[in-house]
Parts: C-alpha cells; structure tokens; sequence
C-alpha cells in the first residue's frame, strides 16, 4: 500500500520531469532514460498521420509525450465538448479542436505550469480558439458534473497514484451516453507489480501501470460499461499500448 507521504512525492516526481519536457523539448513518459522500455524514439507507435503532425506548428510536435493516437479512436464528432487528461503541449487538444469544429468545445487539463503555458502559446500559433486549458489534478477535474461528452488521454493514467478516483471523476463530469478514449500504457495479468517495477520507474510509465484485468475491474467499479482495451503495440516485455474505451450507462 503506498502512503499519503510516497503519493505525494510520486506526484512531484511527475510533475518535475514534465515541467522538464515543456522547457527543454525532452520527451516526458520516457525521458533521457527511456524507461518505458522500448528501443524506438516514436512511443505513439507511429499512430499519427503524417498529415495530422505537419498541420500544426513544430512546437507542438516536438514534444513526443503519449503511447498513442487517441484522436484516432474517440471517434469525435462536431458540435461535442471533449476533456484531455494530461494535455501536455496541448497536440491532442488541437487535433481534436478540429474534429469537432467550431461548433465543439475542447479542454486540457495539466498539472504542470509550464506545460500550461506551451499549450497556451501553441494553440494561439496554430489559430485554434475553441480550447481552454486548465490547471488542475485528474484526481479533481475542475468541471461540473455531465460537463463533457467524450474524455481522452494519451499515456497519463497510468501516472496517476489514485487511479480509482481518477475513473470515478472521469464518470462523474461525462455525460450520461459519454465515452472515453484512451491510449495508455498496460501490464499483462501474468506482470505482477513487482515486475512492472523491474522494468521501468513510475514517471516512466511503467511502475504504476494497471493490469489488463484491474483496467477492466476499475473502470465497471466506476459505472462504466462496454469496457475495451485492445493493443496496439508492445513497450516492454509485458507491457503494452493499449486503446481503451468505455460508456456511461444513459441513465
């Protein structure tokens, strides 16, 4: 059982390397140890188009910080309101800022000041004016209840030290029928905690990883139905990209 003390220095921990990335460019899940695992530069597995990166100024895409494309799975549509957890330098936020046109809403939501600040200038480069960015923890989603449609996240919750409250709050500012869409970093059943440990540090997305059953477990625990996670590509012995997808029950 990890303490209130190792939480909160776990937090901090996370925050420092991504205040890190957003000065100095250094990718954040894996940092300048790579200790996610894999022996490619590209963690996302190469799931952006070339098209969706050459759209948007290179600050933007420099920053390598997720496993995944979740634009490319939430299936969003216009006119919806979507929250990022975890926005980074805010490259999921402005994708998904055109999915749903001006007609939609996009949020970001950040820990880190300086990642705030990136995400704020690129958005304003790039023209995109239907986002805002907010500063805030997972863990207390600064929104009212029902105030999105879909919420994605590209290689955060596993950096979360409470990840079923995560899931609860993620429910409670979802809409009845809303989604999740999500790319983050999963163990195998057989990968005990021990050994997600061996492989890789907490910031580097690996220690703190959920099962491929407690992701299942946590999300229906949460009211979450149509649970999906299927793999995209592997990081680590054992340990995968995975899209995960899930509902709100309508009522």
């Amino acid at each position: 059982m990890t303490s209130i003390t190792e939480k909160a220095a776990l937090r901090e921990e996370v925050r420092r390397r991504y205040a890190l990335s957003a000065v100095s460019g250094q990718d954040g899940c894996c940092g300048d140890d790579r200790s996610c695992g894999t022996d490619t530069d590209d963690l996302t597995g190469g799931l952006y188009s070339s098209e969706e990166l050459t759209s948007l100024p290179a600050s933007v895409t420099d920053v390598t910080l997720g496993c995944g494309n979740p634009t490319a799975v939430a299936d969003l549509r216009p006119g919806e309101t979507v929250l990022d957890l975890g926005s980074g330098g805010g490259l999921d936020v402005l994708l998904s800022a055109r999915r749903v046109g001006p007609d939609g809403f996009v949020y970001g939501l950040d820990m880190t000041d300086e990642m705030l600040d990136l995400a704020r200038r690129n958005a304003r480069e790039a023209g995109v004016d239907n986002v805002e960015f907010l500063s805030g923890y997972m863990e207390e989603i600064p929104l009212d209840d029902g105030a999105v449609d879909v919420v994605i996240s590209n290689c955060v919750i596993n950096l979360s030290v409470d990840k079923p409250r995560v899931f609860a709050e993620i429910h409670r500012v979802l809409a009845p029928g809303g989604r999740i869409g999500f790319s983050d970093i999963v163990a195998d059943d057989a990968l005990s905690a021990e050994e997600r440990t061996e492989r890789g540090s907490w910031v580097g997305c690996v220690a703190g990883a959920l099962s491929v059953s407690e992701y299942r477990q946590g999300l229906r625990e949460a009211g979450f139905t149509a649970v999906d996670l299927s793999p995209t590509h592997a990081v680590a012995d054992g340990l995968h990209s995975m899209i995960v997808k899930a509902r709100k029950p309508v009522d």
